[in-house]
């Protein structure tokens, strides 16, 4: 074959960063239309309820820390998990847009603070919860989601102590990790209804709310998006070498899959049912 008609294209080595980062793309819209579906569950299933009858909106709303007689904080701490998880549920996937901070900073500014405001108070009413109301699983899940709660509150400390003091760059890569330790709950209901439609439920006692798998996905729903972050953190760098940026695509490939699998079980199976 004469070269001369070969195209630049075919020519040119491949491109180990260029794969990372449309992996990454890619699981982010995909990621982002899951958040929407979610986000539009819980404004159509909890908002008119709670609108229109105040704390006792809670009853009968399929939720494991609903409406308890007498419960005052309990039941406020509730209300507001449900209706601020819409801030960090919507607000958190479109902080992450670059064209929402080149072209809306203003609003990216004000989002964030919002989406902060609405993370830390959600964790803190989510750790009262788990410890006085014993709403689901057993110890091993409280210790999952407390563990959850507190890196919700250190990271985003984190992010806004490194954006008081100018430095950006790392603001953002502790905003990306509050964003994926804010976003454990649904990683869970994805990764929960996903493994369900693959295997029935291998390793889950729906009954009572444990077993194995309950067990590794209460650590896993923080734990992997992290890692793979970090992971991320360092295919960016100039050091890194292909094999890792590769091995980075091979890992994300499936995750990704396996992710859109759970969305779209979540969404037949236990949101789109009820809205």
């Amino acid at each position: 074959m004469n070269n001369a008609v070969l195209s630049p294209t075919l020519l040119r080595p491949f491109d180990a960063r260029r794969a990372v980062n449309l992996s990454v793309k890619t699981w982010f819209c995909i990621a982002a239309i899951g958040h929407g579906i979610f986000l539009a569950y819980i404004l159509a299933v909890f908002y008119p309820p709670i609108a229109q009858s105040g704390l006792h909106g809670l009853q009968g709303l399929h939720l494991p820390a609903g409406f308890r007689e007498g419960d005052t904080l309990g039941n406020l701490s509730a209300v507001a998990h449900v209706l601020l998880a819409a801030i960090v549920i919507g607000g958190g996937p479109l902080q992450l847009v670059p064209a929402v901070r080149r072209h809306a900073p203003n609003f990216h500014r004000w989002l964030g603070r919002s989406y902060l405001l609405a993370a830390v108070i959600s964790s803190v009413g989510g750790l009262y919860m788990t410890w006085t109301r014993h709403t689901i699983g057993d110890l091993v899940s409280q210790v999952t989601i407390s563990i959850d709660g507190i890196l919700i509150l250190v990271f985003g400390f984190l992010a806004v102590r490194n954006a008081m003091a100018g430095r950006f760059a790392e603001h953002r890569r502790w905003a990306l990790r509050l964003f994926m330790a804010a976003s454990a709950v649904w990683f869970f209901r994805v990764a929960l209804m996903g493994w369900a439609m693959l295997t029935g439920g291998w390793g889950v006692d729906w009954d009572s709310f444990t077993g194995p798998f309950l067990y590794a996905l209460g650590f896993g729903q923080y734990l992997l998006p992290l890692a793979m972050l970090e992971w991320y953190f360092h295919c960016q760098k100039r050091e890194a070498g292909q094999g890792a940026q590769l091995a980075f695509v091979g890992a994300m490939v499936p995750l990704t899959a396996f992710m859109a699998i759970g969305i779209f079980a979540a969404t037949m199976g236990m949101w789109l049912p009820r809205m």
